[in-house]
């Protein structure tokens, strides 16, 4: 098992690129209550919980799927099917008696903001600067590729970008 660890770091934005993380944090919500949607469907109807491959698969055609860029959101994908993989480890220990309390399924979220995540390989480091990819449909409708952030001193790792 590895462990990862994270740092959060507050930026200040201009209004045009805080208009852009609201909308692909808000592109991310929709996509993720996609998943929990098509999840929890298969899951009533034959009882099998969806991996991410087939998360992935089910929603390239999905607008919300496609306004993000491709790895960001294929990392909010892969969290939903984590999601129904835990419950399914939690259930087995529940019926074999480790556990006291019955576990829920993965539920909707409200509305709101998700978590946006760029893997390691999606962004570039270019001197004290990460360069933070934004797609093509983002480029489009916004005129933006991508902004920079600077890089924090004291960085364990940078692969979540939090609206």
């Amino acid at each position: 098992m590895f462990l990862y660890s994270c740092q959060q770091n507050l930026i200040n934005t201009n209004q045009q690129l805080k208009a852009v993380l609201k909308f692909i944090c808000s592109e991310s919500h929709k996509l993720t209550n996609s998943g929990i949607y098509y999840a929890r469907h298969i899951y009533f109807k034959i009882r099998k919980i969806v991996n991410k491959f087939d998360l992935i698969n089910e929603y390239k055609s999905n607008k919300h799927y496609q306004v993000l860029y491709s790895q960001v959101a294929q990392q909010s994908l892969i969290s939903v099917a984590e999601s129904f993989k835990l419950f399914k480890a939690l259930d087995k220990k529940y019926k074999r008696g480790e556990l006291t309390n019955k576990p829920k399924l993965p539920k909707y979220r409200k509305s709101g903001f998700a978590l946006v995540k760029y893997p390691k390989q999606a962004l570039k480091l270019v001197g004290d600067k990460i360069r933070v990819p934004l797609g093509t449909t983002v480029k489009r409708w916004f005129g933006m590729e991508d902004f920079w952030l600077k890089m924090p001193s004291n960085l364990n790792c940078w692969h979540i970008i939090h609206c």
